[in-house]
């Protein structure tokens, strides 16, 4: 029985997939106007697990993760740095899945744009004035909060105490502080788009509502991303599906925040740190290792002592790795600990629980290493197979090829890609990293330069 936290029922519940078998999530992807930060990288992480696990376990995933590529953060660098905002979401829309790739994180199944979708947000939102739960403002079209009991549920609170502590509205036409925009109007912008309004362009909130129920019907099993979308950005997309009577998600999941220090990480408190700042300097799997040795649900400190505990880790399990190798064990052949395959189901299947399934799986290696100094091969094979086995089921594959036995080829274009991320030219060091996975190596960034294995 799978169970997670479900933050609209403020509990732990059973998953049961709407169709057995099967799995939908929809997770909430990135608006492309700036480098993917480190709390990017952890919501990224924390959902490409869960469907690694969930397809472990035998489910066929459906993952849709959106790009917002219409927003006003990508007008204002437009407009600052005389662009089109196409250009400015082109960028960076590529700059994030070169980072994703780099972080070891699975390509979703659907990548719906915003900007393609626009003519059924148009459509979806004249059928919210229709049933009377949006009206026309000064400058655009706003949902009526009002009309909906529950509003506040994914923020844990009634719609009282939110409305107490929301600010007065700085718009007087606006019925409610917690009223939001569905259409935005921008006569005067040569971004946007016709409308029966007039022209303008969609709020953010009702961009993942079209697209979600546009690829995955209009009830899908869960709905994800970080805990600082729980509110408003997910409570405004459920009560926008619940007026038009869509079932919509079943579960709605959110990962904690990453902190620097005691606080949490963001561009306005001077703390934000960029994933490729990290990973200029850091082997990527650490990060991966750094997020799995958290729960999902907790803060996760991310901070030059963690990110250098986590690498020395990941150096201990490569060790044992290529220590087996080098004892002549070939892991292909090896049979799996069934025992401990059960018990790694058992952890995960509790919320996720990667803390504690990460720490039996060190505690394995722990067990390899002392079959292997008591010349217990077989066993230490099993043993080390399943580690790596389950490591495998969670994205963190264990380096062990030496660059010794490398083609002379591989050699060649691994030491022109050192000289393309030395001089920063990322572009080429990329396209390299290509061309070796086209060859059938892998290249991992490491704190101590670059390593790479077989696929």
């Amino acid at each position: 029985m799978f169970r997670l936290f479900d933050t609209a029922a403020g509990e732990i519940v059973e998953i049961v997939p709407m169709i057995p078998g099967q799995f939908s999530m929809y997770v909430c992807g990135p608006t492309v106007y700036d480098l993917a930060h480190l709390g990017h990288g952890r919501y990224a992480l924390v959902f490409d697990i869960l469907r690694r696990y969930l397809e472990w376990r035998g489910l066929k995933v459906r993952h849709v993760s959106n790009i917002t590529d219409v927003d006003d953060k990508i007008l204002e660098r437009a407009e600052a740095e005389n662009r089109s905002p196409a250009e400015v979401a082109a960028e960076f829309e590529e700059k994030w899945f070169s980072t994703m790739d780099r972080l070891g994180v699975l390509r979703p199944h659907y990548i719906p744009h915003a900007t393609e979708y626009v003519e059924n947000m148009i459509r979806f939102i004249d059928s919210l004035l229709k049933a009377d739960v949006a009206y026309a403002g000064d400058d655009g079209i706003y949902f009526d909060v009002n009309k909906v009991a529950d509003y506040g549920l994914l923020a844990r609170q009634s719609p009282a105490s939110l409305r107490a502590g929301a600010r007065v509205a700085e718009k007087e036409f606006k019925r409610s502080a917690m009223d939001f925009v569905l259409w935005k109007l921008s006569e005067t912008s040569a971004w946007s788009w016709e409308s029966p309004w007039g022209p303008g362009r969609p709020g953010w909130h009702t961009e993942c509502v079209v697209m979600s129920v546009d690829i995955l019907g209009e009830e899908f099993d869960l709905h994800g991303g970080g805990l600082d979308l729980s509110f408003p950005h997910h409570e405004n997309e459920r009560v926008q599906a619940e007026a038009m009577h869509y079932k919509f998600s079943r579960h709605w999941v959110h990962n904690g925040f990453v902190m620097v220090g005691s606080e949490k990480m963001s561009k306005s408190l001077g703390n934000f740190t960029t994933l490729d700042e990290l990973l200029e300097s850091t082997d990527a799997r650490a990060y991966r290792l750094l997020v799995l040795q958290s729960h999902y649900r907790s803060p996760l400190d991310v901070n030059a002592q963690t990110v250098s505990e986590a690498s020395r880790a990941l150096e201990r399990l490569d060790s044992t790795h290529q220590r087996v190798i080098d004892s002549g064990i070939d892991l292909t052949s090896s049979r799996l600990n069934e025992e401990e395959l059960e018990r790694f189901r058992d952890v995960m299947d509790n919320d996720l629980d990667t803390a504690t399934a990460t720490a039996r799986l060190f505690e394995l290696r722990s067990r390899v290493n002392q079959l292997l100094d008591d010349a217990l091969l077989e066993e230490a094979a099993t043993t080390c197979a399943t580690m790596e086995h389950l490591f495998g089921a969670i994205g963190l594959d264990l380096v062990g090829a030496k660059e010794a036995d490398l083609p002379d080829d591989v050699k060649a274009l691994l030491e022109q890609r050192e000289a393309a991320r030395n001089a920063k030219e990322y572009v080429r060091s990329d396209q390299l990293r290509k061309e070796l996975a086209a060859l059938g190596f892998l290249v991992e960034d490491t704190s101590v330069g670059q390593k790479v294995k077989r696929t």
